[in-house]
C-alpha cells in the first residue's frame, strides 16, 4: 500500500505549512495526485487518517483530486494524452515524450485555524 507513504509525506508538509504559518490546526488538504500513481481514494484516506493521529492534521479530511497525464513529444513538439500502455506521439509516432502532468503528488491547499481561532486557507 504506497498511499501510506503518501500519507506520511503528505501530513509532513501540512505540519510544515502550520508551523511556517504559526497554524494551530489543519482542518483540510487538497492533494493533487497524477493518475499514474493509481492511487486508491479510501486507502490514501484511510493512511491519512492513521498518519496524522497526535499532529496538527488530527481529524482532518484530505480531498484527491486526479490529474490527467499530459506529454509533450521530444522529436515534434507535439502535446497529447498519453495512455498507460502507450506513449507513442499520435502526430509522428515515437515514443520519446516529457510527461508534463499526471505523475506528481502535489499538496494543493490547506485550510486551517491560526492561533487567533480564525479560518484561513492556504493555496
Amino acid at each position: 500500500m504506497h498511499e501510506m507513504s503518501i500519507a506520511v509525506a503528505l501530513v509532513a508538509q501540512l505540519e510544515a505549512v502550520a508551523a511556517e504559518h504559526r497554524l494551530t490546526r489543519i482542518d483540510a488538504g487538497t492533494d493533487g495526485d497524477g493518475v499514474f500513481r493509481q492511487i486508491v481514494p479510501d486507502a490514501l484516506e484511510a493512511a491519512f487518517e492513521a498518519a496524522a493521529q497526535g499532529t496538527c492534521a488530527a481529524g482532518a479530511t484530505v480531498t484527491l483530486e486526479i490529474v490527467p497525464p499530459r506529454a509533450r513529444c521530444r522529436p515534434c513538439g507535439h502535446q497529447f494524452a498519453p495512455d498507460f500502455d502507450s506513449f507513442l506521439c499520435p502526430r509522428c509516432g515515437q515514443a520519446d515524450v516529457e510527461l508534463l502532468e499526471g505523475d506528481d503528488i502535489v499538496l494543493a491547499s490547506v485550510t486551517a485555524e491560526d492561533p487567533h481561532g480564525a479560518s484561513a486557507d492556504e493555496d
